[in-house]
């Protein structure tokens, strides 16, 4: 069977763009491995002519940033508008953002200009950029935040979420932060864990983490657990149908707590559990421990 036919009958293209030093040609490289044909700063008066071809053609992965020599947000705008129009191709756009902070470190580790301030400071260049793709950013199908990956870890995500394997079955990704550190970007459902006992204060605890099973005893010994596990699991096993039926492939569900941890850690742990043992294809992340390098063994996601 075609890729075409998987789809019915539609092609699959992946738009990948971005912040300048987000990560973008990482990103295609690791499409391209997938399997998907790529064509890197494609000039998008031609983008209608690499869409013409048959629907059984390979899934493309394009490649689209400020460099692109006709490049314009209302041309991008246009051009995604034509493509959810068209009965021929499945369209994703991808979103790398990055903070501004990290971006300018980046560049000063390789000593390149800005190319939208080739003649100014690299600061100045990043703020241009970053306003002029807000309504990029805010029509992405997929929005990953890569300031504190490495491009390893980048790779990792985008198998991920566009590994052809799938099937067309959408992938769930479960996450622990801390709201110390802000809210994550690109996820779409966030819970709060605060409420929940708090192993920081317990002397024996406080080291570890909530994949520790004394740590996920600890947590869910709190008499407001059961109850809340119970509702947060219902919710969203409830909206996973409706979000896959939409036409979603990837799902993102965020779990935060002061630290990042113990709490949240142990819910992601056993929430994702939980969705796995339904039949849903999971994997797990906690951010603020791939941070501190206390989550080698999973890279950016472990399958459950």
């Amino acid at each position: 069977m075609s890729d075409g036919e998987t789809l019915g009958h539609q092609a699959r293209a992946v738009l990948v763009t971005g912040a300048s030093g987000a990560g973008r040609t990482t990103a295609t490289r690791a499409l391209e491995d997938l399997g998907y044909e790529t064509i890197d700063n494609m000039p998008l008066s031609l983008l209608d002519r690499v869409f013409d071809g048959p629907a059984s053609m390979p899934p493309l992965a394009l490649g689209i940033d400020v460099r692109n020599r006709d490049f314009s947000v209302d041309t991008v705008v246009t051009v995604l508008d034509s493509i959810a129009d068209s009965d021929k191709i499945s369209s994703e756009l991808l979103f790398l953002d990055c903070r501004p902070d990290v971006l300018q470190r980046r560049y000063s580790e390789t000593r390149r200009r800005h190319p939208l301030a080739p003649s100014e400071t690299v600061a100045i260049g990043i703020e241009r950029e970053m306003e002029m793709l807000v309504p990029m950013r805010n029509r992405a199908d997929h929005l990953i935040d890569t300031s504190d990956m490495t491009p390893h870890e980048l790779r990792a995500e985008i198998e991920r979420r566009f590994s052809r394997e799938a099937g067309g079955v959408m992938a769930i990704s479960v996450e622990s932060f801390s709201y110390k550190r802000g809210l994550p970007r690109g996820v779409d459902m966030i819970f709060d864990t605060r409420f929940l006992a708090n192993p920081h204060w317990n002397p024996d605890l406080r080291t570890r983490d909530g994949r520790d099973p004394q740590v996920a005893t600890y947590v869910e010994g709190d008499q407001r657990f059961a109850d809340f596990f119970a509702r947060l699991s219902e919710l969203v096993l409830s909206l996973l149908p409706a979000f896959k039926e939409e036409g979603k492939t990837y799902l993102a569900i965020a779990l935060g707590c002061t630290g990042g941890q113990h709490r949240s850690v142990a819910v992601t742990e056993k929430l994702a559990k939980s969705l796995a043992e339904q039949g849903w294809q999971v994997s797990t992340r906690h951010r603020e421990l791939e941070r501190r390098g206390l989550d080698s063994s999973s890279g950016v996601g472990k399958t459950v």
